[in-house]
This record gives structure tokens, C-alpha cells and sequence, in this order.
């Protein structure tokens, strides 16, 4: 590349985090977006760290969910009761319009990256449902 080539590469400072809202969150969670897509690409990325106990409330997503854990320990949960226990360095696919739930297991703190796409126009893919039970959570943690 000669050096009257111009770049199209664009470094993002980083984004300050938030507090989830208690009305979608169980617990102490916070977020950190990373990336929001701008047409054509719809992709979003954001870190999402869990602190022990913490969860989301059931959920689902329009075009599916994949989490890739980073830190800790934690736990994803279907409607039919499976929960899959996630680790460090694992990626859960969570399928289009499934409803779902995640968050840290009980004694360790979980952080992932959530990766998913907003609908045409920019229209929020996620549907938020009722918390998850301090009794559905601590069944999933015996798994």
C-alpha cells in the first residue's frame, strides 16, 4: 500500500460501561459495548460481565444469540430445564426466537462477549420475558 493510499480501518475508543437495568438482570451486571454495526452490517458486540449469582431474565432473539465466555464460569438455560454450563473459551449458539436465559454461576463471576444482530432498520432484536426464579436458578446450578 503506498502511503497516499488511503485507510479505511477505524480505531474506536473505548466505550464507558453501564449497569444493566434491574428490570432485564438479576444481580449486579455490567455491560460494555463494543461494536454497533451500521448498514449494511447489523452485527452487535458487547462484554457483558456477570458477578456470582447474577443472571438475565428469560429472553429471546430474532435472528439468535452466540456468547462466547471469556472469564469464570456460567450457565445457559432453556424452557424445556437443560442448562448447559459454559467455561472459559466456549461459544454457545443460541437459536432464532429461543427462549433463553445466562448468567454466572453461583460462585464465580462470568463475563462473555454477546454477538448478535439487530433487525432491518435497526429495530431491537431481543424480546425481554420475567426474571428467571431464585428456585429455576438454583436448580440450573446443580447441573
Amino acid at each position: 500500500m503506498s502511503e497516499t493510499e488511503e485507510h479505511d480501518m477505524e480505531l474506536k475508543p473505548v466505550s464507558p460501561t453501564v449497569k444493566t437495568p434491574a428490570s432485564w438482570f438479576t444481580g449486579d451486571v455490567y455491560l460494555t459495548p463494543i461494536y454497533n454495526g451500521t448498514e449494511p452490517s447489523r452485527m452487535t458486540v458487547a462484554l457483558v460481565r456477570f458477578t456470582p449469582g447474577a443472571r438475565s431474565n428469560w429472553h429471546s432473539h430474532a435472528v439468535g444469540q452466540t456468547l462466547h465466555v471469556t472469564e469464570g464460569v456460567g450457565l445457559v438455560g432453556i424452557r424445556d430445564g437443560s442448562v448447559v454450563r459454559i467455561h472459559a473459551g466456549e461459544t454457545v449458539i443460541c437459536p432464532p426466537g429461543e427462549e433463553h436465559w445466562h448468567g454466572a454461576a453461583a460462585d464465580t463471576f462470568m463475563s462473555h462477549l454477546a454477538l448478535l444482530e439487530a433487525l432491518p432498520g435497526g429495530e431491537d432484536p431481543t424480546t425481554w420475558l420475567e426474571a428467571v426464579t431464585d428456585e429455576q436458578y438454583q436448580t440450573a446450578n446443580q447441573h
